[in-house]
């Protein structure tokens, strides 16, 4: 089992926590925007029509609420809308799951006074050693803000030696971003940094007030051009499983199907696995890996 320190308390400097309201109006107009009037049966008066995507008055009347009401609601002010006016407006939208929760979050916050979302992220003693038994098998535990927080060993031998790494920069977000070699292992950079910005948002959405997640968007937005123009867009959605594209500094190409398993123990964490097609050069590159054990996992780094 490699290593797993706590974050360090010098991670927590407070950050200015998201403006909720703010989400949830970009969010809305973005959602609006994207929709074009032949999408939802509205005749379309082309040049006519002044902004992009829907106005707010035929949003209004696919959703059955009055055109003032939608209007305080995407000005952020969500405070005393129902569930079935939002279910009502997901629908008009044409919002997927993900995207219907996300708005749930931002218009109808929940407490977290129990379970703040600045406590430590621990993982339980008994997935380590699930990880442990995984042998052969590239698995690891996702938290909030894509923190990094077990590995066994033969994740580190396909995605690099975590350990070596200072505890807060074990974060998906900041190796796709700020880490070259990072761009260079994934075949799909791009679609990898979507997924990720993705995956961020829907935590803004849960946790707004989190001032950790307000310092790594923060840090990222002024880093990185492409994390301010994927962040920009306001996209969610969640990616349980796939086929993820690697090519890897010592095996070379990878294709490794993915699965992420959401524990039920109100922890935000997820076991990540990954395996290869029995009988393909992948398997075969992941038996070399799992063979070389620590000299892979060294070689990988370098």
């Amino acid at each position: 089992m490699e290593r797993r320190d706590e974050q360090p308390q010098a991670a927590a400097a407070a950050g200015r926590p998201l403006d909720r309201r703010a989400e949830l109006s970009e969010f809305l107009r973005s959602r609006r925007a994207r929709l074009k009037p032949e999408d939802v049966g509205l005749p379309d008066f082309g040049r006519h029509r002044r902004v992009p995507g829907l106005r707010r008055e035929e949003l209004a009347q696919l959703a059955g609420v009055s055109v003032a009401y939608y209007t305080r609601l995407e000005q952020g002010n969500g405070r005393n809308v129902s569930a079935e006016v939002l279910d009502s407006i997901a629908r008009a939208l044409r919002l997927t799951n993900a995207e219907h929760a996300h708005l749930i979050h931002l218009a109808k916050p929940k407490s977290h006074k129990k379970k703040p979302a600045t406590r430590q992220q621990q993982v339980r003693s008994s997935l380590c050693r699930l990880l442990d038994t995984m042998d052969g098998v590239p698995a690891y535990i996702v938290g909030r803000r894509a923190e990094i927080l077990a590995w066994n060993r033969m994740a580190a031998a396909v995605f690099g030696d975590w350990a070596e790494l200072p505890a807060g920069e074990r974060n998906w977000a900041r190796l796709v971003f700020l880490r070259p070699e990072y761009r260079d292992l994934f075949v799909d950079w791009q679609q990898k940094a979507i997924d990720i910005v993705c995956s961020l948002r829907m935590d803004a959405g849960c946790y707004p007030d989190d001032p950790r997640l307000s310092a790594l968007v923060g840090e990222l937005s002024v880093k990185s051009e492409e994390f301010r123009r994927l962040w920009a867009t306001h996209d969610v959605k969640e990616k349980n499983h796939g086929v993820k594209h690697l090519h890897h500094p010592l095996v070379g190409d990878l294709s490794l199907n993915f699965e992420s398993f959401r524990l039920t123990d109100g922890t935000d964490q997820s076991l990540v696995t990954y395996h290869a097609e029995p009988g393909t050069p992948s398997a075969e590159s992941l038996r070399l890996l799992a063979s070389w054990g620590a000299d892979a996992t060294t070689a990988t780094a370098r």
